[in-house]
């Protein structure tokens, strides 16, 4: 279990001052019932920061991503998104602070019957709003930088596990954001 932990904010380059936190916990607690999984966590992370939390199974590594989210709700202390609290945002307003975030879950959740191909431009299509030829062309480009530009016709069933991932990771990388959470 992670009790409590406190990441020190990243080296800047000379002359880029003091930069907002892009992501802030402030005394982030998160039970489920009567089990704590976070107690009590600061965490800080920065604008370019690649930031590693390790633990074993159950510590709450998934958890805190979900947090950030909203996927699951605090139990207590603060998120800052941006230095805007996240707690209470409904609607329009938690996508929009969510918007340059993307996350890839352990569980990868592709849709078993759309072909990676479809897994990736899906979002594009539905809420970015491109043609489907606009994003079919985008998402096979995303495809073909993690390494699957021969598998776009495959179905999850017919990726291992490291293709489905691969996948999942082409379809956070197409919608542009700023930021990327990967489980």
């Amino acid at each position: 279990m992670v009790k409590s932990f406190n990441v020190p904010a990243a080296i800047l380059p000379p002359g880029t001052g003091d930069v907002p936190a892009a992501v802030e916990f402030r005394r982030v607690s998160k039970a489920f019932g009567q089990q704590s999984v976070l107690q009590n966590i600061n965490l800080r992370l920065n604008t370019g920061e690649v930031v590693a939390i390790c633990g074993p199974s159950g510590s709450g590594k998934s958890t805190l991503i979900r947090l950030i989210n909203q996927l699951v709700t605090l139990s207590s202390g603060e998120i800052f998104i941006h230095q805007r609290p996240t707690a209470g945002l409904k609607g329009r307003q938690r996508r929009a602070l969510l918007t340059g975030i993307g996350f890839v879950f352990q569980q990868f959740n592709l849709y078993s019957h759309l072909t990676a191909l479809e897994n990736v431009s899906l979002a594009l299509i539905k809420i970015h709003r491109l043609s489907v030829a606009a994003a079919h062309q985008h998402a096979q480009e995303k495809l073909r930088q993690v390494g699957l530009a021969d598998k776009t016709s495959f179905f999850p069933h017919q990726l291992s596990g490291g293709q489905q991932q691969r996948v999942a990771i082409a379809r956070a990388l197409a919608t542009g954001r700023r930021y990327y959470f990967v489980r």
